[in-house]
């Protein structure tokens, strides 16, 4: 069977039964369990720091009305942070390549950040709509142009992870199937290209993590404004 280049990313699927949900769920299983000890091991206190080190990253800008989103701010970081490293190891599948599980995540997230504002400041987030000073005739325009903006927010977060993560995917396999493909007929170029390869591991590997902070961290600057 012939297989493409994109069909990695189609969800698998165990007697017609799809494992996306399992392979959401897997990476609640790497963190640490509670315990009464404060420190366990080496790896659950390097947890616990990174996850200290997110949260107040996340949480200095924000007003302390806002603190009460820093458990699910936090926790979808650690989640989208598992889920991106976990899918570059081997037969692995990662759940955000699909834009419907990333707008499954954007949507109710920015529509909750714009709904708190209109309830908490409803003058002041309607104001971000027309600047200050704006000239009569451009009002109408302005006012359509930030509007437009504001809504294509969720579909711009689902979209540049989604993308930003499959481009990745897509160039890894390319190289390492030019690898393959060369070290019969010129075995130096194909170590070049290994070499090559695993650069661009690592830096999919920083892709991974500054991705899941970006998304995460647009939301909280979206909450800033609404609060």
């Amino acid at each position: 069977m012939n297989l493409s280049f994109f069909d990695q990313f189609t969800s698998p699927s165990f007697l017609g039964i799809p494992l996306i949900l399992i392979s959401m769920l897997f990476p609640a299983l790497l963190l640490p369990s509670p315990n009464n000890r404060w420190i366990t091991n080496r790896l659950s206190t390097l947890q616990t720091w990174l996850l200290h080190l997110i949260t107040k990253q996340l949480m200095i800008p924000l007003s302390k009305k806002s603190h009460k989103w820093a458990l699910m701010l936090s926790s979808l970081m650690m989640f989208l942070l598992i889920i991106n490293l976990l899918g570059l190891l081997p037969y692995t599948f990662t759940p955000t390549t699909q834009l419907s599980m990333n707008m499954a995540l954007a949507f109710p997230l920015w529509l909750a950040t714009l709904l708190t504002g209109l309830r908490n400041q409803p003058s002041i987030s309607l104001g971000h709509l027309l600047p200050e000073g704006t000239p009569t005739p451009l009002i109408p325009v302005l006012i359509m142009i930030e509007t437009t903006s504001l809504l294509i927010r969720p579909l711009a977060l689902g979209v540049r992870l989604t993308a930003n993560l499959t481009a990745g995917h897509l160039l890894i396999q390319l190289i390492s199937t030019a690898a393959i493909t060369l070290l019969p007929i010129m075995p130096t170029i194909s170590i070049l290209t290994t070499s090559i390869l695993l650069l661009l591991t690592l830096l999919e590997v920083a892709v991974a993590m500054i991705q899941a902070y970006v998304f995460v961290l647009l939301l909280s600057l979206y909450l800033q404004e609404n609060t």
